[in-house]
Parts: structure tokens; sequence; C-alpha cells
């Protein structure tokens, strides 16, 4: 009798650009043809792996603060309401687009869960006073951006930005823990989770947004991930980006990362916090930690592509 092999733990991070490419309008319909990309990647993948799904909504969560802009009628909610919002709405969307490309497979029947998540943040985090987190659309210039938030330049443009504390952990993470051992498929942390401060026993909403590449790595600590990947809209880390001597990495052992990081070669506007979130998972755990594109998760899974951060 052959010894059944207990599947290994994959955790997905998905950016915010698997729903809404630069330059579009981010319809509903570019959305979900735009996640048919990924999700048909981790259908197939779910066969070979638990799965965990995590994801970004900088532009939907930038969205409903100018829709929220351009309405007097209602009251104007806090941050932490509409990274709620966005964790439904983005999670119906992965989820059904899930299910049928998992139909598409002939696997007529994986238990699937959207969960709500709460991630503690510390009340003394330094970044309360130091919005840096960018958020919503992005803009040539500087003058074009709503009021409201403080603006800052990116490697992409000038966007908003708000509070970004650092995750402290995962308040479902025990729930999550059980699902996945149970062959659920699951998705959660949306936009980095909502971020809560613990006062005794009980939560308390504030109002900012955390990475999902750190509080996905700090759910992959928790929950004993064995591959984190973290899919974005390049096909992994590159030195001197953007320039005419840009070299991409298949791979970095944690000491060149550490240097790369200190001598500025990844913002923190962009690729910094996925190289931070990919070190803190490795040095943690000592497992996989792989940076990729959208289009390249299956090949990166094999070991075929983006840039695998190593100890």
């Amino acid at each position: 009798m052959e010894e059944k092999v207990e599947k290994q733990t994959l955790l997905v991070a998905l950016g915010g650009n698997a729903l809404i490419r630069k330059g579009e309008q981010g319809t509903v319909e570019q959305q979900f043809k735009n996640l048919s990309v990924p999700i048909r990647q981790i259908a197939r993948l779910s066969q070979v792996y638990k799965i965990i799904i995590t994801h970004g909504n900088g532009p939907q969560v930038g969205n409903l603060l100018l829709q929220q802009e351009g309405c007097d009628a209602v009251p104007k909610l806090p941050l932490e309401i509409l990274v709620a919002q966005t964790q439904g709405q983005i999670g119906y969307m992965i989820e059904s687009t899930l299910d049928n490309q998992l139909m598409d497979l002939g696997i007529h029947y994986t238990p699937l869960v959207s969960l709500i998540s709460y991630v503690v943040v510390d009340e003394n985090d330094p970044a309360f006073s130091d919005p840096s987190k960018p958020i919503g659309p992005v803009y040539r210039r500087k003058k074009d951006a709503p009021s409201g938030y403080p603006i800052k330049k990116t490697a992409k443009g000038y966007r908003r930005v708000v509070v970004s504390p650092k995750p402290v952990t995962i308040v479902e993470k025990r729930e999550i823990k059980k699902l996945i051992d149970q062959n659920f498929i699951v998705i959660c942390c949306g936009g980095g989770g909502i971020p809560v401060i613990r006062e005794g026993r009980a939560f308390f909403g504030v109002d900012a947004v955390i990475d999902k590449d750190l509080a996905s790595a700090k759910l992959a600590e928790e929950v004993g991930v064995d591959i984190f990947l973290i899919a974005t809209d390049v096909p992994g880390v590159a030195l001197n980006y953007g320039k005419a001597d840009q070299q991409f990495l298949r791979s970095m052992a944690l000491k060149e990362a550490e240097q790369y990081l200190r001598e500025g070669q990844f913002p923190s506007g962009s690729m910094g916090p996925k190289i931070e979130a990919a070190m803190q998972f490795v040095s943690h755990s000592g497992k996989r930690a792989v940076i990729t594109s959208i289009e390249e998760i299956q090949p990166a899974v094999e070991g075929k592509a983006g840039s695998e951060i190593r100890r």
C-alpha cells in the first residue's frame, strides 16, 4: 500500500495589478479578465499544493476613497472599513474565478473560503507619524493628485500615501491553519488585512493600510507555509531597474538582498516591501520565497522563473 504524501502549502500573494493593469479604467469586466491569468495557474497548482491566496487592494481602496470624495450625500467611511469592503469585493472575484477555472480542469468540487481578516498592529509603531503606503491611481504630476492625503513620488509616479504600520500577528491564523489542513483553498489578508490594535481581549480598528506582502509573510510564518510567492507586474527582482544596465536576478542570498536594500536598489514604494517580506519569511523559516510576474506563477513555483531569495 502506497504511503500518502502530504501536500506542501503554497501562499500566493497577488498584487493589485492582478485585477487592474496599468492604463486600464478598472471596470469589473477588465478585473475578471485579468484575474483569469493568475487564477488559472493557481487552479492547476492546487492539485499539487495546499493553497492560500492573499491579495493587494491599492487601486481598489484608492478608488473607494475617490468615490467618497465625489459624494457628500452619505457619511464618509474610515480606511479600516474601506479595507474590509475590498476584502469582500476582491475575495468574491477571486473565489468565483477560481471556481470556474477548477471546473474547466474537470475538478467539480474543491472547498473554497474567503475570510475577512484582522491584523494586529502596534499603536506605538512610528509609521503612524509618517504616511508611506501608496494607494489609488498614479499621477504624472503632483498637482493632478486629489487633496485629502499626503502625496509622494514613487517609482511609478505621484500617488497618495497613507499610514502603514508593520503587522504584528494575524488574528485568524489558527482558523486559517485548520482550514488549509482540511484542504480548503483560503483567500485571506486582503489588502494586508484590517488593521486593529489590541486592548485587553478587544480589538479596535485604526485608520491605516498594512502592506499586503509584509502581512502575507507574517501569515506564512504563523501557519507554516512551505513556499511563499509574491506575484507582481515585473518578471522578478532587478538591479538598476529601469536603467540601461538593468539586470534581473534569478536568485539572491539573504546577505545580498540586505546589501542591495541598503544601497537603495529596491525603493520603498515598489520592490522594497516585497524584498523585506521575502527576507522576513526566509530568515524565520529557512524555506522558499519567490518574486515573479503574474504571468509566471506556475513556472516560478517549479523553479523556472522569477527571483528566489535564499539563506
